[in-house]
C-alpha cells in the first residue's frame, strides 16, 4: 500500500505533514473498520457530527452509515476493501481501492474521496466505482 501524500505548496510545514497522516491513518482505521469488519460502532468512531453522503445508494449520517453495513453484513459478509493507494491534501484524503464483494470474483476499482474535520473526523464522502472487465484494451491493469 502507497501511503504518499499528494503534492503541497511549498512551505507547508510540520504540523500540516502530521494533519494529513492523521488523515490517513483514520481514513485506513474506517476502511478497516466499516467495510473489511462490517463495524458499525468502531466505524462511527471516526465520523464526525454531521457525515455527508454523496453516494446515491447511502443515506446521509450515522444511520444511514449504520444501514450501509448491515446490508453489507447480510448480502456480502465476505466483502473486502484493499487500499491500493492513499492520498491526502488539505482536509481530504482520496483512496484507490480494489474491492471484492464475493471471495474469487475480480471485484470493482473504486475511487473513494473523504473530506474531514480539523479533528480528523470524517465528514463527507464521494466514491466512483467501475467493475473489473474480464479483459481490457491494454495490459495496464486497473491498480
Amino acid at each position: 500500500m502507497d501511503t504518499t501524500s499528494a503534492a503541497r505548496p511549498s512551505g507547508s510545514g510540520r504540523p500540516a505533514d502530521a494533519e494529513l497522516e492523521r488523515n490517513k491513518r483514520n481514513v485506513l482505521a474506517f476502511y478497516e473498520a466499516a467495510i473489511n469488519g462490517k463495524d458499525f460502532a468502531a466505524a462511527s468512531r471516526l465520523i464526525g457530527d454531521r457525515y455527508v453522503q454523496h453516494n446515491p445508494s447511502i443515506a446521509d449520517g450515522a444511520e444511514g452509515l449504520e444501514r450501509r453495513i448491515e446490508f453489507m453484513k447480510k448480502e456480502f459478509p465476505e466483502l473486502r476493501a484493499e487500499i491500493k493507494n492513499i492520498f491526502a491534501e488539505g482536509d481530504f484524503v482520496i483512496g484507490h481501492v480494489h474491492g471484492v464483494r464475493v471471495p474469487g470474483e475480480r471485484g470493482t476499482a473504486i475511487v473513494d474521496i473523504f473530506r474531514l474535520d480539523g479533528n480528523g473526523m470524517l465528514i463527507e464522502h464521494w466514491d466512483v466505482m467501475q467493475d473489473i472487465p474480464e479483459e481490457a484494451a491494454n495490459e495496464n491493469g486497473m491498480f
